[in-house]
């Protein structure tokens, strides 16, 4: 006889408890719920997807907007559904908040920046700032890996890609820091940040052009690329450029901070794991390596939930009427453990076949910089486990603070040792 008992209460989320380990919570949602209209902690209500396949059409519905202008927003929640400052700094015209055609238009100007060879000709760069930093540590025989390596490489090498003078990065990497902590800092720190991270962009933009040579460089920086662009008939306007380098900056930087630092964790979480993909290394196999991060992406990824998405007319979505004008959000997190899309989904499995996960979303929305973060993951990885095989953890895994926010997962600190280099 079926069992008609009535369903566990629903579970408590977006507390410090569920950050720490959101899984159990999603699995509950994609079981008895799985488009759930919830409230979130800014006070805006929100539909939840939870489930792969309606996570996967609902990211390539073109029925759901980008563009917060779709927002039917009630007085208190405006300006909440975005970047903290984004609206105030003028920085609302890049690829997460725009749909075709300006989305096209844009994303193909960037596009020329992440393209194979692009990425690969970029591979010597990533392997040296990652050597570098791990030298400023390695004698030390303990670091935080978030503070000391995770979070400073992705900064670095994006700034290099924007062209922006290596005199001027640490300031990046002081914005970017701030941007991340996601209301551990002062009141308004993220928004004044953001402005601050506007005002050098303009700034730089008007130098790069007033500077920029009448043929492209080899290797020319993306920022002079779409000075060029707009130069010639691209139509891309000053705020438009600022936009696009800001959010290539900051998304460009957090979900690789959040990939090494989770990607890192798993590993020294399930040795077996870590001790296979260093025989793997060791016998020169990079396979395991490119297949490890793709799981380690499925796994614990680096975005929780994708950007937001916003009806612009009734849909239904897993059997759920949505309203005209209602906000969406694709849980990556809990589509990407579905038991009804990957096998024992909640294994770590650094081989496993056939992983198409959502870790950098679908459809016309899809990451432009995933080519560059699986460099940096897998450039990471590899080194941290060759050069320091005897990684550690420092601390009890229950000791460890998730960083609060909506979209992003990550770790606040990731205190490791290991013997020094001889």
């Amino acid at each position: 006889m079926r069992d008609q008992s009535p369903p566990p209460p629903a579970p408590d989320l977006f507390t410090w408890e569920f950050a720490t380990n959101p899984y159990p919570a999603y699995a509950w949602l994609r079981e008895h719920a799985p488009v759930h209209k919830t409230k979130l902690p800014s006070g805006v209500h929100a539909w939840l997807v939870t489930r792969y396949a309606d996570a996967r059409h609902t990211l390539a519905d073109n029925r759901l907007s980008k563009n917060p202008a779709h927002h039917d927003e009630p007085a208190h929640a405006k300006g909440k559904t975005g970047i903290p400052g984004e609206r105030q700094a003028d920085l609302m015209t890049h690829l997460l908040n725009i749909d075709p055609p300006d989305h096209t238009r844009l994303r193909r100007l960037v596009s020329k920046a992440f393209t194979p060879r692009r990425v690969a000709e970029f591979a010597p760069r990533v392997q040296e700032l990652t050597d570098g930093l791990i030298d400023r540590f390695a004698r030390s025989g303990t670091a935080d890996l978030i503070h000391d390596f995770a979070f400073p490489l992705p900064i670095y090498a994006i700034c290099d890609l924007l062209g922006v003078p290596r005199e001027d990065q640490d300031d990046f990497r002081d914005w970017a820091g701030m941007m991340i902590r996601h209301g551990g800092g002062p009141r308004g720190g993220v928004a004044r940040s953001v402005k601050k991270m506007r005002g050098y962009l303009a700034e730089l933009i008007h130098r790069k052009r007033e500077a920029l040579p009448a043929e492209p460089e080899p290797g020319e920086d993306l920022i002079s690329g779409l000075i060029r662009a707009s130069d010639h008939g691209e139509h891309l306007t000053e705020n438009e450029a600022a936009a696009m380098a800001f959010i290539l900056l900051f998304a460009g930087f957090e979900t690789t901070v959040n990939l090494i630092g989770n990607g890192t964790y798993a590993l020294l979480t399930h040795p077996e794991q870590r001790e296979r993909l260093q025989r793997a290394l060791a016998e020169g196999d990079r396979g395991l390596l490119e297949t490890g991060v793709e799981e380690l992406l499925r796994y614990d990824g680096p975005v929780e939930l994708a950007t937001w998405r916003f009806a612009t007319e009734p849909v239904v979505i897993g059997g759920q009427r949505i309203e005209t004008g209602d906000p969406v959000l694709v849980v990556l997190a809990a589509a990407d453990r579905d038991p009804e899309r990957f096998a024992d989904p909640d294994t770590l499995n650094l081989g496993r076949r056939d992983n198409q996960h959502l870790g950098y979303g679908h459809g016309i929305h899809y990451c432009l910089g995933a080519p560059l973060a699986r460099l940096e993951g897998q450039t990471a990885l590899a080194t941290l486990l060759t050069r320091l095989p005897d990684l550690r953890l420092a601390a009890d895994p229950s000791e460890l603070r998730w960083r609060g926010g909506l979209i992003m997962r990550g770790l606040r600190t990731l205190p490791v040792e290991f013997s020094p280099p001889c």
